[in-house]
Order: C-alpha cells, then structure tokens, then sequence
C-alpha cells in the first residue's frame, strides 16, 4: 500500500474541479475514497444542554478525512470518560467533500518504461478531503454548565489534531434557572 504523504502537500484551498461526463470515460474522476470519519453525531442527541462550545478554524485550509477522524476520537474519548455516554453532545460540523487527487510519477530502475508521464495528469483520487473557510465551525460541543471545562479540554485536545489553528467559542444555550 502506498504511503501518505504530509498533511501539509493538501493544505491550500484547490478549486474543487470534477468533471462529470454522461460517458465513463471522459470523467475525470471516477470514483471517489470512502470517508474514514466513523461518526459525525455522538453522545447525547435529544436532550437540551446549558452550554454550546464550539471549535471555530482561524484559517482557510483544507482537512484531510484522517484527521478529523482523530480528532473526533480524541475528543469523543475524553468527554465520555469523564462524563459518561450520556452526559454530552458532540457534532462534527464539517463534512469531507473535496476529492483529493495525484499523479504518482515511478522513479528507480526501469521506471521509463512503465510511467506516463504528464500525459493526462488529472491524478487518481487517493482521499477526501473538508474544506474549511475562516471563521467555520469545526466542532460542536454540549454540556451542562458545571462541565464547561471538560467540553473545553476536550476540544483543546482535538484542535491538536488538525492541521490549523482554532479558537474555542462559547454560547449559552439556555438561561440558567
């Protein structure tokens, strides 16, 4: 299997171009890689929580499905061991649209006779990708007014795991009695 490249070679915002032709074999892309994000509503989803918290991006960049998967693993695993299954809600608030493609050139001993070159080089697909704009909500967390601070642990840990930087938010979802 081939190897990943850097988080940092799909950073910059690409025109999301895929052309779609009524014949196979004019489009572009074919097929696209299946997401690796597992989850996207976790927790508690019916009940109404105090405290809305939320992972707001300070960059336009775009995140690759693995690492909103980590990040939402890391997040999920930290609120559920300290307030249990039900004592939260986490929404993922992004979704990995953007085909990321690459034109794999080989390289070594008798590499000429078996690469194409640039001929056609629209790439093949080899993940997806979210792309995210300034000031877009990344995740979204709700918990009760005394569990503030572990929904901003949590966060804090997921925001180690993508590649930007973010601010945490806070908003008071209902009025305290």
């Amino acid at each position: 299997m081939a190897k990943l490249r850097k988080g940092r070679a799909y950073r910059r915002l690409e025109r999301p171009y895929t052309r779609r032709s009524r014949y196979r074999q004019k489009d572009y892309v074919g097929a696209s890689p299946v997401s690796k994000v597992v989850r996207y509503h976790m927790g508690n989803v019916i009940k109404q929580f105090e405290v809305a918290l939320y992972l707001v991006s300070k960059e336009a960049i775009q995140i690759r499905h693995n690492a909103i998967e980590s990040a939402r693993q890391t997040g999920n695993r930290e609120l559920e061991a300290v307030l249990g299954k039900n004592g939260y809600r986490m929404l993922i608030r992004m979704y990995p649209h953007h085909i990321l493609r690459e034109n794999p050139l080989a390289s070594g001993a008798g590499a000429d006779r078996m690469s194409t070159g640039m001929a056609r080089s629209f790439g093949k697909p080899i993940g997806i990708a979210a792309q995210v704009k300034v000031g877009k909500i990344l995740i979204e967390v709700n918990v009760d007014k005394a569990q503030e601070q572990t929904g901003r642990i949590a966060l804090e840990r997921a925001s180690k795991k993508l590649p930007c930087a973010c601010r945490i938010e806070r908003l008071d979802t209902k009025p305290a009695k």
